[in-house]
This record gives structure tokens, C-alpha cells and sequence, in this order.
């Protein structure tokens, strides 16, 4: 696999805001940031004295180009669960609200205070950031406690939705599981850093769960090549402090593929 399952990308400029952002950000500047390959758009509230993020999520029947598995990742119901059970353990978005409209769903969060590990930063040092994305998801799975997480990201779970026939498939292939909570969808764009390239915490927590940490590991480490090329993968591995392990890194990305 050299590509992600969704391509998401900063949005344009003139990007249409829908009127539900509008009415939750008041007088504050809306300034678009990010937009996923299902049609999700994430604003920058920006106010006199305050920074706010508003995530929208149209409905599946309204957005295009969307995959079979695709409406499960687009309700935001799951991302606020996961985000107010993680803020007790670990450094997360905190919800302000969330509404549902006829339209779709948004979500309003604070603002957390720093750079997305493929900022400009991020571009100019992709071996520090890098280093940062491994460690940011050694901390989050440190600090995530299993015994008390309730949400489910293993294969039994995660190959559900399949073709009973490719399902089993990989339940029969699965090495061994070593468990911790993942963050579901560990792509290097979801990790915080701050200026001297310091871990800050992590936003899209839509489909956290208990899951084996080579889940994530497998995919950090692969979406340094779509955002900063070729050869930074082993550096994930060492802010990680772990060894790569092959078996499970082929099987890991080979599940993202087909989920």
C-alpha cells in the first residue's frame, strides 16, 4: 500500500462553510484547515481571546465518493465518546458541544495549543517530527489505560464489516495481539508538537480502541512517506523505542487496506 485510504488535504480558501459553522462561531474568524476524504470539513474558530475548532460531518447519503465502511468513521457520535473518556488519561480536544442537524453533525472543540507534526515545522525537519510522531504515540498508548477502556479497535472487530470469507481470512493470519488503546487512525497529521518539536497531544480520536500497538505503529510510520517522502519511517520506530517488527507491520497495513 503506498497511499491513504482517504486522501484528505488542507482545504481552498474560498471553501463553502456551512451555515451550522457559521451560527456556532459567531463573531469569531472562520478559517478552514482540513478536509478528509469523506467530505468532513474541520474550521479554526478564531475569537478575541479564545481558539475553538469546529468539526463538521455531513451525512453519508449527502457527501461523495464515499467508501462502503466510510459511514461508520463519519459519525461523530463515536469521536465524542472516545474524546471524553481519553481527556481523563491523556492530552485530547476538549468537546464544547455537539449537535446533530438534518444535514449532518458538527462538533465544537478547544482549541489545543500547537502544530500539527506535518506543519510548515514539520516540513523543514521531517526526521525531528518524525521522532515526534513515534513518541507522541508511545505516550498515548503508555497512558491509556486497557483495563478501563470500553471502546474496541482489535481484528476481530475491525473485520466485522468485511465479507465473511476475507474476515476470516485475516482472524486465521492475525499474529498474536499485544494489546493497548489505539488511536485508531495514527496518521502523522493527528499528532500534536510544539516549536522545538515536543509532543502536545492528539486530535481525530474517532475510532480509538483496545487493539494491538503495531495497528498504529504500522501507519504512523507509513504516512511519513505521504507527507514527507521516502526514509523516515525508521525514525517513528526510534521516537517509539521499539524495534520494527515485520510480520505484524505487512499484516497492520494490509488490514487498513481492506477496512
Amino acid at each position: 500500500m503506498t497511499e491513504p485510504r482517504f486522501i484528505a488535504c488542507a482545504p481552498t480558501p474560498n471553501t463553502p462553510v456551512p451555515v451550522e459553522v457559521l451560527r456556532a462561531a459567531g463573531e469569531d474568524q472562520v478559517v478552514p484547515v482540513w478536509r478528509n476524504g469523506l467530505g468532513g470539513l474541520t474550521f479554526k474558530l478564531i475569537g478575541a481571546s479564545s481558539l475553538r475548532f469546529a468539526k463538521w460531518s455531513p451525512r453519508p447519503e449527502q457527501a461523495e465518493d464515499i467508501a462502503p465502511l466510510a459511514p461508520q468513521e463519519m459519525d461523530l457520535n463515536h469521536e465524542v465518546q472516545r474524546l471524553s473518556w481519553a481527556s481523563n488519561y491523556s492530552v485530547v480536544p476538549t468537546v464544547l458541544s455537539f449537535e446533530e442537524f438534518d444535514a449532518g453533525q458538527l462538533m465544537v472543540t478547544e482549541g489545543l495549543m500547537g502544530m500539527s507534526v506535518i506543519s510548515e515545522i514539520g516540513q523543514k525537519e521531517p526526521a525531528l517530527a518524525s521522532l515526534a510522531l513515534g513518541a507522541g504515540l508511545r505516550e498515548l498508548h503508555t497512558r491509556l489505560p486497557v483495563a478501563d477502556c470500553p471502546f474496541e479497535w482489535n481484528v476481530a472487530s475491525r473485520t466485522a464489516p468485511l465479507p465473511q470469507d476475507l474476515g476470516a481470512r485475516f482472524i486465521e493470519q492475525a499474529p498474536p495481539e499485544d494489546l493497548v488503546v489505539c488511536h485508531g487512525d495514527a496518521c502523522a497529521p493527528n499528532t500534536l508538537i510544539d516549536s522545538h518539536f515536543r509532543f502536545v497531544g492528539h486530535v481525530d480520536l474517532g475510532m480509538l480502541g483496545i487493539g494491538d500497538r503495531w495497528a498504529d505503529l504500522s501507519i504512523a510510520a507509513l504516512s511519513t512517506r505521504w507527507n514527507f517522502g521516502p526514509g523516515f519511517e525508521q525514525y517513528v520506530y526510534d521516537g517509539y523505542e521499539i524495534e520494527p517488527d515485520d510480520q505484524k507491520i505487512d499484516f497492520y497495513r494490509r488490514l487498513w487496506d481492506a477496512t
